[in-house]
């Protein structure tokens, strides 16, 4: 089935103001997403969904292609339900069950397999949505509330996520405070924020009003399963490293320098 990339890259970002374009290894951020976005084989096509004109000049200046949102989005998902409307007004040919994928504009180290990878879950029929999950190997991340974990049953299909650590382990996790690095055999997966819908799910998606989990956890992907659609799941070995502080952004360029 025929696959886009599109990144949602907005400015105003309130803990890292115009990250996008910061320099990592002489490249603003954005292109390093967007060209291993590019080197991904089941990818026909890739686009940044911005608000700002500078990342958009910025993206079109290197070759890449760039589109024009509002800046009132909630979500990457609405920004990127904005940007399938504006190509299909264009005569950009998509249809319903074309695959849309949700790349973040701060992974500037995601690899193209994991792109690959997802996109292949929607060879299941049964899948609304795909996305990536990875297994946690110390406490310190499972109980940590930014990274949000995901439970999923026995054909892949995700059951719940959350910030807390899920499932939890009621017999070796009495009091957390004392566990260590090493103490615990952990079942625990971390979610891995890239997803592939269907364009119809997605435009679906970005019309329902957000839901009560939604807005406790503050995860927009739990709008998706509480409205019933279905989100499998992938394991991967890959990490990634998302860019939300200059501190991040400091970590990347050491890790580039190194893979380089």
């Amino acid at each position: 089935m025929p696959a886009i990339v599109i990144i949602p890259s907005r400015y105003a970002s309130s803990r890292f103001p115009g990250k996008p374009l910061c320099l990592l290894s002489g490249k603003p951020m954005i292109r390093h997403v967007y060209e291993r976005a590019r080197e991904a084989r089941l990818v026909q096509d890739v686009f940044v969904a911005t608000d700002n004109k500078l990342i958009y000049d910025t993206v079109e200046g290197f070759g890449g292609k760039a589109i024009m949102t509002s800046e009132a989005h909630p979500s990457g998902t609405d920004r990127i339900a904005e940007a399938v409307e504006k190509l299909q007004a264009t005569g950009y040919r998509l249809q319903a069950t074309d695959i849309i994928v949700n790349v973040q504009g701060d992974e500037p180290m995601i690899h193209p397999q994991m792109i690959d990878d997802v996109i292949s879950l929607m060879d299941d029929e049964r899948a609304s949505m795909g996305t990536l999950a990875k297994r946690i190997e110390n406490i310190t991340e499972a109980i940590d509330p930014n990274i949000v974990k995901v439970v999923f049953n026995a054909e892949g299909f995700a059951l719940y996520f959350s910030r807390s650590p899920i499932p939890y382990h009621r017999d070796e996790w009495k009091d957390l405070r004392h566990l260590t690095v090493h103490g615990s055999r952990l079942t625990v997966f971390k979610h891995i924020g890239i997803y592939a819908y269907r364009e119809d799910v997605l435009l679906s998606l970005s019309k329902l009003p957000s839901t009560k989990l939604e807005e406790i956890e503050k995860l927009e992907q739990l709008r998706a399963l509480e409205k019933g659609f279905r989100i499998k799941v992938k394991e991967t070995g890959f990490e990634t490293i998302g860019v939300d502080t200059p501190m991040d952004l400091e970590r990347v360029e050491r890790c580039l320098s190194i893979s380089l």
